[in-house]
């Protein structure tokens, strides 16, 4: 039993290595939904925060009370009151918030404080450090609706907050802000988050959310068919949010994905939405390739795209070293030529770095991932996992369940990111029959 979990845990915790060196010292924005805490996510949520700390990560955790604050309303005989997704916050709503906050914070910091023996908070002494981080206004009179104690974020105390991580604690911030005269405003806990990722220009801003991500297909969101589209470039986020209709309650397509969008287009390179229901979401979405939630990926347009006619010359350019010393097999021109919608390339100040070509089999459900290659000055940046998850989401967005490729030197490097070998009679009848038996290259293949 102990050989077997050998062989499974220390290529797991190595394949996890690499990412705790990348986020190391980076700084990640959490936004918690009251909804997770009311529904007892907190315990696993907690464990998972103090371990990615544990870990050197710079954590910001900012919890909602949507929940917490509708049951107080109830309690007290009254409804709760919402105008486009924003709520109304009269006096008694205002009372019910900060009743709802105070009982919120004591209950992460409390589980913060956990350490008992044989538990995934033994010897953490995690610091939880809160404070007046947020100056705010009012929302004021929308459309004829008066928001009353609603606010909006004026000012984040970036320093304030930046001296208590440095101090190696962990910022816990509730959706409250104060006028410079001291009166209170309720916030919205996605607004706080992504102003506060925005100030902080923090590496990511990631939400604990009801919704298990962004469907590949949007007019769809409650079918299991539809799968989450685990990496959508900005420009992408862009289009989807304009052929949405505005979002008015959290499980809208468009309800996290707004915040999302804003936080890439001011300086955070990443945002995540994920589902709270599934144990360990953040560390799946953190330390795994793939992922669990949606990420969106603030890329430059000119740096990842499909191959257009222009491209031939650069592309011919990028692969000719490689055919030369075998790596992969020899392309004329001609059939360049003919297949480049097939391909994805990353180019850097005009110079073509990075090439993919996706050949889909549709009959099989599955494509072949062909002609991969990264120049020499580029590898190590990243490129490659690029064109790895681009060429990804367009075989997903085909329809198919699997992707292959064919490889005699660089096996590694798809095994790491979730290939695995198969004997090449798996390959489709139509691939089977151009296959190069001389050559012997490793099929490898991913399930998507």
């Amino acid at each position: 039993m102990s050989t077997v979990f050998n062989f499974t845990f220390v290529p797991w915790f190595r394949s996890v290595a690499p990412y705790i060196h990348k986020f190391r010292h980076q700084t990640f924005v959490v936004g918690i939904t009251g909804e997770a805490i009311a529904a007892g996510k907190l315990q696993g949520i907690v464990q998972d925060l103090a371990l990615i700390q544990a870990m050197g990560v710079k954590i910001v955790l900012v919890h909602g009370f949507r929940p917490q604050v509708n049951e107080q309303l109830r309690l007290k005989g009254q409804e709760p009151r919402y105008y486009n997704g924003v709520r109304v916050t009269d006096s008694i709503a205002l009372d019910c918030a900060q009743e709802a906050a105070g009982q919120l914070r004591y209950e992460i910091e409390a589980a913060f404080s956990q350490g008992l023996p044989n538990t995934p908070m033994a010897g953490a002494r995690v610091r939880v450090m809160s404070g007046n981080f947020l100056t705010a206004r009012p929302v004021g009179i929308v459309d004829g609706v008066d928001f009353m104690h609603s606010g909006l974020v004026r000012k984040v105390d970036v320093e304030g907050i930046r001296r208590a991580l440095e101090s190696e604690a962990m910022v816990l911030m509730s959706p409250f802000g104060f006028s410079p005269t001291g009166e209170a405003f309720n916030l919205s806990m996605e607004e706080v988050a992504t102003r506060v990722a925005c100030e902080m220009k923090a590496d990511k801003l990631i939400f604990l959310s009801e919704v298990p991500g962004i469907r590949m297909n949007p007019s769809e969101p409650d079918s299991e068919d539809n799968p989450i589209d685990t990496e959508l470039p900005l420009a992408a986020a862009r289009q989807l949010l304009a052929q949405l209709p505005p979002p008015q309650v959290p499980t809208d397509t468009g309800f996290y994905l707004q915040h999302c969008v804003r936080a890439c287009e001011h300086g955070v390179e990443r945002s995540h939405i994920l589902p709270f229901a599934v144990d360990g979401a953040l560390l799946l979405e953190i330390y795994v390739h793939d992922g669990i939630g949606t990420m969106v990926i603030d890329e430059k347009l000119e740096e990842l795209r499909e191959a257009t006619i222009d491209d031939v010359g650069g592309i011919i350019q990028l692969i000719e070293p490689f055919e030369k010393d075998g790596t992969l097999v020899k392309r004329d021109r001609t059939e360049i030529e003919r297949d480049i919608t097939s391909y994805t390339v990353i180019e850097h100040d005009g110079v073509i770095f990075g090439c993919a070509a996706l050949h889909p089999y549709l009959e099989a459900k599955t494509a072949e991932m062909a002609a991969v290659t990264v120049s020499p000055q580029s590898q190590g940046t990243g490129d490659g996992e690029k064109l790895l998850k681009r060429i990804e989401q367009r075989a997903r967005a085909l329809g198919c369940t699997s992707m292959f490729v064919l490889t005699t030197r660089t096996m590694h490097w798809f095994i790491k990111r979730g290939f695995q070998p198969v004997d090449p009679e798996w390959l489709p009848e139509a691939r089977k029959a151009k296959y190069n038996w001389s050559r012997k290259s490793q099929v490898l293949v991913k399930q998507l």
